[in-house]
This record gives C-alpha cells, sequence and structure tokens, in this order.
C-alpha cells in the first residue's frame, strides 16, 4: 500500500460475503495533511460511513461521506466554509498487470468508482479522501467575489448576455469599430 495521510487499512481476510458496517473518522493531524494536500485553508471534520461486501469480482463499498472544508475563494482568497454530504459507491478490484503500477489508464465513466489495491488489505481512510476531494467545489466564491470581479472591470454572464441580445450577432465587432474610430 502506497502510504496516505489517512490511512485505515480494512484486511481482505475480515471481508466476507455478507455486509459489514465501518466507520473511519480522520484525526486533527490527518485532517491537516489532507488539507495541504488539497490546497483547502482547512478541513474540521471527515468522516465516513461504508458498508462493504465481496462479490464475484472483488469488495463492494457503499456509504455517505461528511465533511467540513474550509476553501479559498478563487477571487478573493477569502475562506469559504462548505459542508460536504456525498454518497458513494466504489468497486475496489485487485491490481493485475496491466491495471496497476503507475500506468495510466482510460476509464469510461461508469468506471470511475473503481479503485485497485494491492496486498492484503484495501484503504478506506485513502477512498474517503478521494471521494471528499471529487466532490470539492472547484470554483468557491466568497460572498465578496461578485464585487471583487466589478471593481477589476469583469461583467457577469448575465451582463454579457444581455449585451449580445441587444447588439445582435455583430454587435460586439460594431462596438470594436466604434472604438477604433473606424468608418
Amino acid at each position: 500500500m502506497i502510504q496516505t495521510e489517512f490511512m485505515r487499512p480494512q484486511r481482505l481476510d475480515t471481508i466476507g460475503a455478507g455486509e459489514s458496517d465501518v466507520q473511519v473518522k480522520a484525526e486533527p493531524a490527518e485532517r491537516t495533511a489532507l488539507a495541504a494536500r488539497f490546497g483547502l485553508k482547512a478541513i474540521d471534520s471527515l468522516a465516513a460511513t461504508y458498508r462493504i461486501r465481496r462479490d464475484a469480482q472483488g469488495i463492494v463499498a457503499t456509504g455517505h461521506l461528511s465533511a467540513r472544508v474550509t476553501q479559498a475563494c478563487i477571487i478573493t482568497d477569502e475562506p469559504v466554509p462548505a459542508k460536504i454530504e456525498e454518497d458513494f459507491a466504489i468497486r475496489f478490484l485487485p491490481e493485475t498487470e496491466g491495471n496497476g503500477g503507475d500506468d495510466e489508464m482510460e476509464l469510461s465513466e461508469d468506471e470511475c468508482d473503481i479503485v485497485f489495491y494491492s496486498g492484503g488489505a484495501i484503504d478506506l481512510g485513502e477512498a474517503a479522501a478521494e471521494t471528499l476531494a471529487l466532490a470539492l467545489d472547484p470554483y468557491p466564491r466568497s460572498a465578496n467575489a461578485e464585487a471583487a470581479l466589478r471593481d477589476a472591470g469583469v461583467i457577469s454572464e448575465e451582463e454579457a448576455k444581455r449585451l449580445a441580445e441587444e447588439s445582435g450577432p455583430f454587435g460586439g465587432l460594431a462596438a470594436l469599430r466604434d472604438k477604433l474610430g473606424g468608418a
């Protein structure tokens, strides 16, 4: 297994055909390390509940992730608190030659919940960390973001649409011609 900030190995020999419930919770030092890894200002809480069972192909884990995080606004760098509540379904499959290691693999959309493992355990902590990373807002904005954009001269998408509708398909070119003093 690769060393991660939030390791919660679940030994394969403890997973039977019936469902078992497992809960994982990140400790303060783990949350700090994960916040640094994901470029967050803070992770105040991170916990996941799993229902785990074997099937013919590997290990199936379904459950729910709960987290409270603070992201940085992409405009102002101000703190943007967020509460993450995310259901998930992950299939853990053993690494075989051709699907593991450092080689990149293309996965179709419905295969994105597949995680490969090697050795005698799956890492539920890393699975929770990756689920959190996927659930984060990629463009968090603070309450002051719109004002900062306006102050910088950036118009909103709604304003751009309104201007385009008012001026028609060649309105932008006409405005440019007028600015350049063209005929």
